[in-house]
């Protein structure tokens, strides 16, 4: 199988913090938020899209930052 693209990218954020990502993510990158399937609104968390790429934010209870994962974009 060849990989031809990428469709989402899931990252970790702790609970209660989804104001934060909405900010940041939401405002300041201006990314659109993007209702989650109802059967995992409950777990917490936030999606966004830009284009035809997203950024899941799932909640994780013993979150720890990575140190070094980070996003790009292109150019």
């Amino acid at each position: 199988m060849r990989i031809v693209g990428i469709d989402h990218v899931q990252l970790a954020m702790p609970r209660g913090r989804e104001g934060a990502a909405r900010a940041f993510y939401g405002d300041i990158l201006a990314m659109e938020e993007i209702a989650k399937p109802a059967n995992l609104m409950a777990r917490g968390g936030v999606w966004f899209q830009a284009g035809d790429r997203q950024v899941h934010l799932g909640v994780e209870d013993d979150f720890h930052p990575a140190k070094k994962a980070h996003l790009s974009h292109p150019g």
